[in-house]
């Protein structure tokens, strides 16, 4: 690692020599191996190893970014007089900069256990791709599969920045999933799937529980039918309900609040959700998906509770953002080598609620279970939400036949503030949440 950061540092002193104020450079470096099989052949096998390394420099609030692969002592030098160069003609931004040094994160650094030595080999992954697509087609009902994919990945980021910040860390992660059909040309086919991801090989769900569950969820859709419409309340099932919690977190971005492009922008502080309704963010949860020690512009990163009992307490601001709202910047800079750090939050997950699923079921007359949503019906400056799903109808408080080709519609506001939250939440994922049940939406069929 100490290679690395002098690497680096060098990087920045040869940009302020060639004529930058400020600099700083990422290096995002790994080792991967990814593996697709289908009805038990292998079909795809890559493995890659290396890394990229973007310097981004400053003259006065003039701004370049360029990156490479290469850290031949002549590409980077190339790599400086380009971005600096670049950095000379591009417009000025007023709200540029690097963060001032008494706001860098000066450590010492959270335990937030995000890397696995243990490394996967192609064999073992091709190993649990079977494994999954063959539990996945042992499943009564099931016709045939779209294949099975696994992946694991050892990661390193090093960070060096002009303003003192310094920092290097590990991250690794595992994923396994499935796909397959269910039904006949009689019947009518229908496709489902699952995964499973963790920081650590040792916290994933075994291959043969993931490939039964996307069995048993597709053959449950077979023979689904488009029902009436009207106006119902409707319940996301938790790996749905996830895209809820992901449509506030875009509308609470700082570049969208400071464009005005969201229907949240002059909400900060008020009643957004139902009084029952808690978010949090913790991006040191240990072996979370998205936990980091800092982010990308140096700054340190802490748990909040975005929503508290429904308020809605904070943007998520980076420098920039947040130079533009004259607000204190939130810690939540994410950045690639060719991109300019922008807002990303860490582990976020909607506390669960005290009724079960089958309590928020058994109470509804007439309704919609949706296991899956697709299209991007979703407008982010209005909040109007329409998008295509599927699922089960519930009728006199049970679950009935299986329903697809709907429309679900409403506007996210009305959808918040009518959010219950079921207790079954699971953290597994980067943005996590229990089942759902908005009081009622448009729901559009035959």
């Amino acid at each position: 690692m100490s290679d690395t950061l002098s690497l680096l540092d060098d990087l920045i002193t040869a940009a302020r020599k060639a004529g930058a104020d400020a600099a700083d450079a990422l290096l995002l470096e790994g080792c991967s191996i990814s593996v697709g099989c289908r009805l038990g052949k292998l079909e795809t096998l890559e493995s890659s190893e290396g890394g990229d390394i973007g310097l981004r420099v400053l003259i006065g609030t003039r701004t370049a970014i360029v990156s490479s692969a290469d850290r031949s002592k002549a590409a980077l030098a190339e790599l400086v007089e380009r971005a600096v160069a670049m950095a000379r003609l591009v417009p000025e931004d007023p709200y540029a900069g690097l963060a001032d040094p008494e706001q860098i994160f000066r450590g010492p650094y959270p335990e937030i256990d995000q890397f696995d030595p243990t490394e996967q080999t192609a064999e073992q992954l091709i190993a649990a791709a079977t494994l999954a697509e063959q539990a996945a087609m042992s499943v009564k009902g099931v016709t045939n599969s779209e294949g099975a994919e696994a992946g694991w990945g050892h990661y390193t980021v090093s960070l060096v920045a002009s303003n003192g910040f310094s920092c290097c860390y590990p991250s690794s992660g595992s994923s396994l999933s499935v796909a397959v059909l269910a039904g006949d040309a009689e019947q009518g086919m229908e496709r489902d799937y699952d995964y499973t991801s963790a920081v650590y090989v040792g916290d994933l769900r075994t291959p043969e529980d993931v490939g039964r569950s996307a069995g048993g969820r597709a053959v449950r859709r077979v023979g689904a039918q488009r029902a009436k419409t009207c106006k119902v309340p409707v319940i996301f099932d938790n790996r749905v309900a996830r895209g809820v919690v992901g449509h506030l977190l875009g509308a609470i971005s700082g570049p969208s609040v400071a464009r005005g492009t969201t229907f949240l922008k002059d909400s900060l502080g008020q009643q957004i959700f139902a009084p029952n309704i808690s978010i949090i963010e913790d991006p040191h949860r240990a072996r979370g998906a998205r936990s980091k020690p800092v982010d990308a512009e140096g700054l340190a990163t802490v748990r909040r509770k975005l929503i508290d009992q429904g308020v809605l307490t904070t943007w998520l601001l980076d420098l920039r953002s947040a130079r533009q709202l004259g607000m204190t910047p939130t810690g939540h800079a994410a950045r690639g080598t060719s991109s300019q750090p922008s807002p990303s939050p860490g582990n976020v997950w909607l506390e669960a609620g005290e009724r079960s699923v089958v309590d928020m079921i058994g109470e509804i007359e007439q309704g919609f279970y949706v296991t899956e949503v697709f299209g991007q019906g979703v407008n982010g400056v209005t909040g109007d939400y329409s998008r295509g799903a599927s699922g089960f109808w519930i009728e006199d408080g049970e679950l009935t036949v299986p329903v697809n080709e709907m429309t679900i519609a409403s506007n996210l506001k009305d959808m918040f503030l009518s959010l219950e939250a079921a207790s079954d939440l699971d953290i597994q994922h980067g943005t996590d949440a229990p089942s759902v049940r908005v009081a009622a939406m448009t729901v559009a069929g035959a």
